[in-house]
């Protein structure tokens, strides 16, 4: 089709903020597991120096997730993944009606997913360690996407 562009060749090299925090403590509004999380990957990626300013945000999310996960597997270890349900008949017997799922279990679940793609944007699994970075000595990104300007 006439007019219409591709955009082909590898992806740009995006410029990252190289200016990396150091270790910091977890923010008082977490909770407990939420601060451990914290407090366990905050120097790794402080010693990587891929933490920013920028990732902060999504790091308290990681630790969030993470927080959820563990309080959700506490849940689940105390009481099962199953829950039974009751009635009373007319003589005040119990009568199980019905077996179904703990819902600690699915919202463990979505808290894994979301600590997992949340660690995915961190850095901080094995398959988003392998992927190349930017060097340090690119510091050009003024034609970021590959567009140069003609005279």
């Amino acid at each position: 089709m006439q007019g219409e562009q591709t955009l082909r060749g590898t992806k740009p090299h995006i410029r990252i903020e190289r200016d990396s925090l150091a270790d910091r403590p977890a923010p008082a509004y977490l909770s407990k597991d939420a601060q451990e999380q914290w407090n366990r990957v905050v120097p790794i990626l402080a010693r990587r120096k891929i933490l920013t300013e920028a990732d902060v945000g999504c790091l308290e999310n990681y630790c969030m997730a993470m927080g959820t996960v563990r309080e959700m597997d506490r849940e689940i270890q105390n009481v099962g993944a199953t829950q039974k349900v009751y009635k009373i008949d007319k003589e005040g017997n119990s009568l199980l009606v019905s077996i179904r799922k703990n819902p600690a279990v699915s919202i463990r679940a979505e808290a894994m997913t979301q600590a997992r793609l949340y660690a995915a944007e961190l850095g901080a699994t094995p398959v988003s360690r392998s992927r190349p970075t930017v060097g340090e000595d690119d510091e050009d990104d003024s034609d970021l996407f590959g567009w140069v300007e003609s005279d």
